[in-house]
């Protein structure tokens, strides 16, 4: 089955992190990945751009409005994901707790649900 494991973070806490403190995340991170696809878990992943960086698209009674940033004002941001295939939910969680973002924030798991026509 396959989940996706949404990252979050407070940007704060990034944004305080030295250069090397913020290289040495993104390398575990990247080992994380390296990791997952070995096993043959890891499906995609990828890191996002701050929510400074985000855009807004909503549709209402034909007209569609344009905003900057992200829709809900939350303590912790969005940072990435990583879709992973796994047996159960249960493995997920193991699978999840090796993400390293996971010590700064939280790990969001959701099953897929394929769309079918």
């Amino acid at each position: 089955m396959k989940y996706l494991c949404l990252v979050y973070y407070e940007e704060k806490t990034i944004d305080a992190m030295t250069k090397n403190e913020w290289a040495a995340l993104n390398g575990e991170c990247i080992a994380c990945g390296e990791t997952l696809r070995q096993s043959g878990h890891f499906i995609a992943g990828n890191a996002l751009q701050p929510v400074r960086t985000a855009t807004t698209v909503r549709v209402r009674n034909g007209k569609t409005s344009v905003l900057d940033g992200p829709f809900a004002e939350t303590k912790e941001q969005l940072a990435g994901f990583y879709l992973l295939d796994a047996r159960d939910l249960n493995e997920a969680i193991q699978l999840a707790g090796k993400i390293p973002p996971a010590r700064l924030g939280s790990i969001e798991i959701r099953p897929i649900r394929e769309l079918v026509s």
